[in-house]
């Protein structure tokens, strides 16, 4: 099965996903969450990455970031996802691996596209079934956009500011939004095998400029014939 392109650009947001391995669960305990976000926090702040938006559920991730240098997502990535599988693995034991697969990115339009996959993800948790909406569910960013509490880890989204002149009405903006947005995940779909989330304009201005690399396949390179 041929993979989707994976676009690598400087200076731009891209939506990260990845899941324990079978889709089990990765956080068991409060604290689980709380470590993941720490050492998260710790990884990207060494190679400038923002964090927007994040959603962390029991078997997977979610992260709306904003990447300076597209040569430091890998490694960054690469640093939390073998760092957070050592703290688990030492804390609760196994074998095998840990993450299901490489992390999952996505590349995202500025402008309304970083409204919608940061809403997409916070939206997680509501259409998994763990909440009935979204600020009953305790572990993604909506708790700092839809209802203005403190969280040091993210770096706010501009589109977020530019809905409202105050904090309260910017809020308010961002819950009524929410409101028509429980049918993202057919909105959106898409972008999961094109690696964009974005106009079609953008994805072909991507392509035209040689930025999706090559399509690549599933396991072992095939091996030459002598």
């Amino acid at each position: 099965m041929p993979r989707r392109f994976r676009f690598v650009v400087d200076d731009a947001y891209y939506h990260i996903l990845n899941r324990g391995n079978n889709r089990r669960n990765i956080f068991v305990e409060e604290n689980d969450y709380k470590h993941f976000l720490q050492i998260m926090l710790g990884y990207f702040e060494k190679t400038g990455i923002k964090i927007i938006h994040y959603a962390l559920m029991p078997n997977h991730y979610h992260l709306i970031i904003k990447v300076k240098e597209a040569n430091n997502l890998k490694k960054s990535l690469q640093q939390l996802n073998q760092g957070y599988a050592r703290y688990y693995r030492g804390k609760y034991g196994g074998v095998g691996y840990f993450w299901q697969g490489r992390y999952k990115s996505f590349l995202i339009e500025s402008g309304r596209y970083l409204l919608e996959c940061g809403i997409y993800a916070e939206l997680n948790s509501v259409r998994a079934g763990l909440a009935k909406k979204p600020e009953d569910y305790r572990w993604s960013s909506y708790h700092f956009y839809g209802r203005g509490e403190n969280n040091t880890i993210i770096t706010v989204s501009p589109e977020y500011e530019a809905l409202a002149e105050t904090k309260e009405e910017r809020a308010e903006a961002y819950r009524q939004i929410l409101k028509y947005r429980f049918e993202e995940k057919r909105r959106l779909g898409r972008y999961f095998k094109t690696g964009v989330c974005g106009s079609d304009e953008f994805e072909k201005k991507l392509r035209e400029k040689g930025l999706s690399g090559l399509w690549s396949h599933r396991g072992r390179p095939k091996k030459k014939k002598k």
